[in-house]
């Protein structure tokens, strides 16, 4: 066992695996004229003294290093222990064997990426071939990389390898150039054509040789063109896209300012892009099929009801019945300003809503919303007043709002801040709404005159006064009243008793 691995391995391979049926049939293939018994790669890893007859590979392991597989075959042994080896045989039956007794024979197994065909028959010409793996002869279908054909009455020897860039296999030589074009076509991909005597290939219109001289490739196969490539005959033009102009070296492409070249192919602004441009309009427009329109402000507007066009902007409006949301001015609210208003009601679900502060009253055919009175509920710690909605709370004199219900007595040190209530507070001294002027000189023109018009009063107050003493010391006969009616007549005089000088 140990020597037909190491044959196996010296030629790239190992042991045979038989993993699946498909592997069992190429067994059958081979063993048609043979007899005896075979090594396959299968053996009892050290680490298993005996073997285990209840598993499917009864311990033993692939010489790859692992146990699966989706087929065995086994021949009834019984449990074995020692160093123990598998082989095949022509009724393709799995046998233990010591891995240090002797085989018939035993199969190699190659794996390769790829595999060339055999070269089409050519008359007067026979063909040998030689693996990779030291197997001769001209029997076989395909034969792996690496393999040699040899043509001795051409003096003719070739390699299956990779072709080119194209990464396949074909049947090739170092030398460039055709061969005896008799044999594959002489190694040509287009035509290949002997003139005196020498073979040679030549390619369709469109392509040009490759350097091999058997291969066609188009000129433009690897050519520096950046965007495309247009074959000229045997060579090559480099050509860009639209928006794109061919740069100074002949093969890069470079972008081309549309909005520069061509002046006005926008109605509003013109943004170059690579290859191209985009045009957009101005704040306040909107493209629409291919023209900037003015925006409307309410066409984007998120106004949950109604929207109105105010300058510069837009403002949310509600239905009847409704009102805007003073936390979120897009949205509606209901709303009543009055004590009752007519509920608003789904026509289909039959439910109806009422605003905030109100309750449905369904007592009567039509749903009606009707105010709740707060101020029943005495939330106030003083006076309430309510309002459709809500209600206000009020404070009494020498009171301030603590919070919406409540009131704290006002403190002497609160000053005259922060007061609310139904009577105002106390007077308090008026205070001037402007500063003074400041005193000035009087000028003595003006003293003059005050002294003048000081002495004309006083005068005119002595003459007064020396009237009226003249006319309290009139004569005694003097009737100063006199009162008349229908039947007499009757005089008061006052009296006297003396008058001063």
């Amino acid at each position: 066992f140990a020597e037909a691995s190491g044959v196996c391995e010296r030629g790239g391979g190992h042991l045979m695996t038989v993993r699946s049926t498909v592997a069992e049939d190429a067994i059958g293939l081979l063993l048609q004229n043979r007899s005896g018994r075979l090594w396959l790669g299968l053996r009892l890893p050290p680490s298993l003294p005996c073997t285990q007859p209840a598993q499917r590979l009864r311990g033993f392991q692939w010489v790859t290093g692992d146990r699966r597989t989706d087929y065995s075959n086994w021949a009834s042994t019984e449990r074995r222990c020692g160093k123990r080896c598998v082989t095949v045989s022509r009724q393709l039956r799995w046998e233990e064997r010591s891995c240090e007794s002797t085989a018939d024979g035993f199969f190699c197994e190659y794996n390769y990426a790829g595999s060339c065909p055999r070269l089409p028959p050519a008359e007067g010409l026979l063909v040998t071939y030689t693996t990779p793996f030291g197997a001769r002869g001209g029997d076989f279908v395909v034969l792996p990389t690496g393999s040699i054909a040899s043509i001795p009455e051409i003096g003719l020897e070739l390699r299956c390898d990779e072709e080119g860039d194209s990464g396949g296999l074909s049947w090739g030589r170092d030398t460039p150039g055709a061969w005896a074009c008799r044999l594959a076509n002489g190694g040509c991909k287009g035509t290949c054509g002997e003139e005196g005597g020498r073979p040679r290939c030549s390619c369709p219109h469109g392509e040009v040789l490759a350097p091999d001289g058997r291969s066609c490739s188009s000129p433009c196969a690897g050519a520096p063109c950046q965007q495309h490539c247009i074959v000229d005959g045997t060579s090559f033009v480099c050509m860009c896209e639209s928006g794109y102009q061919l740069a100074d070296d002949g093969s890069s492409c470079k972008d081309v300012d549309d909005c520069t070249v061509f002046p006005g192919l926008c109605e509003q602004d013109c943004v170059n892009t690579l290859g191209g441009f985009e045009c957009q309009c101005h704040h306040g427009y909107k493209m629409l099929d291919g023209h900037c329109r003015p925006v409307s402000h309410c066409f984007e507007a998120p106004c949950e009801q109604r929207c109105e066009e105010v300058p510069d902007g837009y403002r949310c409006s509600c239905d009847p019945g409704y009102t805007v949301d003073p936390q979120e001015p897009s949205r509606c609210v209901l709303h009543c300003n009055r004590s009752q208003c007519p509920a608003q009601c789904d026509p289909h679900t039959l439910s109806c809503e009422c605003p905030e502060g109100f309750v449905l009253d369904d007592s009567e055919s039509e749903q009606t919303c009707v105010d709740i009175n707060e101020c029943d509920e005495n939330y106030c710690q003083h006076d309430c007043i309510n309002h459709p909605g809500g209600y206000e709370c009020r404070c009494h004199a020498g009171y301030r709002p603590l919070d919406q219900n409540n009131c704290v007595k006002i403190l002497e040190e609160d000053g005259d801040g922060g007061y609310s209530g139904d009577s105002g507070p106390g007077a308090q001294t008026p205070i001037p709404s402007r500063t003074p002027p400041k005193a000035e000189h009087l000028h003595p023109g003006a003293l003059v005159g005050i002294a003048v018009g000081a002495l004309s009063v006083a005068l005119a107050l002595l003459a007064l006064g020396y009237h009226l003493a003249k006319k309290r010391c009139r004569s005694p006969s003097t009737m100063d009243y006199k009162c008349g009616g229908p039947h007499k007549e009757m005089g008061l005089q006052p009296v006297t008793s003396g008058c001063a000088a």
